[in-house]
């Protein structure tokens, strides 16, 4: 059986950031991951885990100003110091929170980002995960990278999960994994039992969400009860982040995980 997370961005968003915590805990989660939770002090957050039992599984590094369309440094020329400065802020949250993981987003290129200019992108993406896995490795963390889909996420820099595994390749560097969000993989290119397959032992972490409309995985084009038994099947040991948008409350829409075990 999977080991489900509560995605905090996304799920028991009917109460406070700092309540959430609790609302997991009290419906069955063990662990929890989230976005972008640096509006709170690291040892805030670290109280909640403790107080509920939870583990915290996953966090984003920051991702510039997303209010002016940021999601995400690492892939955009010109912007090192602000990328390297994200990396030492997630990386110290990580160590008061416990947390194994941080994602690390790419960014949006610009539309015109095409031949030299988006090989100029890729190179300082390349750069840029090797200094921050070097920094991460001091204290046994793991990176990750995603492909997003344009629609959700129109101009991010990555898109398919042949180019993220290329790129962690390319960067060469053991703690690199590539996080595979089954929601955008079908949306972008489908085939997901055949890319599972595949990439598996390279993929750090996978997160879930029903295809169309990001809502409970009991519905839509994913049949998430079959890729729950591939998953056990290939000896998967890590999370799966329920990161979807409850379709009317997130309590009462926990029943896809009986329904679909």
């Amino acid at each position: 059986m999977p080991r489900f997370s509560a995605n905090l961005s996304f799920l028991y968003t009917e109460v406070p950031f700092l309540e959430r915590f609790a609302a997991a805990a009290h419906d069955g989660f063990h662990a929890v991951e989230f976005g972008f939770g640096y509006d709170f002090p690291a040892k805030e957050i670290a109280v909640r885990l403790k107080a509920h039992g939870l583990e915290q599984v996953l966090i984003n590094a920051p991702p510039g100003d997303l209010a002016t369309g940021d999601r995400g440094l690492a892939a955009l020329p010109g912007r090192e110091h602000e990328f390297a400065a994200s990396v030492l802020t997630a990386l110290a949250y990580a160590r008061t929170l416990d947390c194994p993981r941080v994602h690390i987003m790419a960014g949006v290129a610009p539309e015109a980002a095409e031949g030299e200019e988006r090989a100029r992108h890729r190179t300082t993406f390349v750069r840029n995960l090797r200094f921050a896995a070097r920094e991460a490795a001091g204290q046994g963390v793991t990176l990750t990278i995603e492909p997003i889909n344009p629609r959700d996420v129109a101009g991010y820099f990555l898109t398919t999960q042949a180019d993220a595994h290329a790129i962690r390749e390319e960067a060469g560097v053991p703690n690199l994994k590539v996080q595979m969000d089954l929601y955008h993989a079908q949306i972008v290119e489908g085939d997901l039992s055949e890319k599972l397959k595949r990439w598996l032992p390279q993929i750090g972490h996978i997160q879930i969400a029903g295809v169309p409309g990001r809502h409970e995985p009991d519905a839509g084009e994913i049949n998430y009860r079959h890729v729950f038994a591939q998953l056990d099947e290939l000896g998967y040991a890590g999370w799966v982040g329920c990161e979807y948008r409850p379709r009317a409350g997130t309590s009462a829409g926990l029943g896809w995980m009986k329904a679909l075990l």
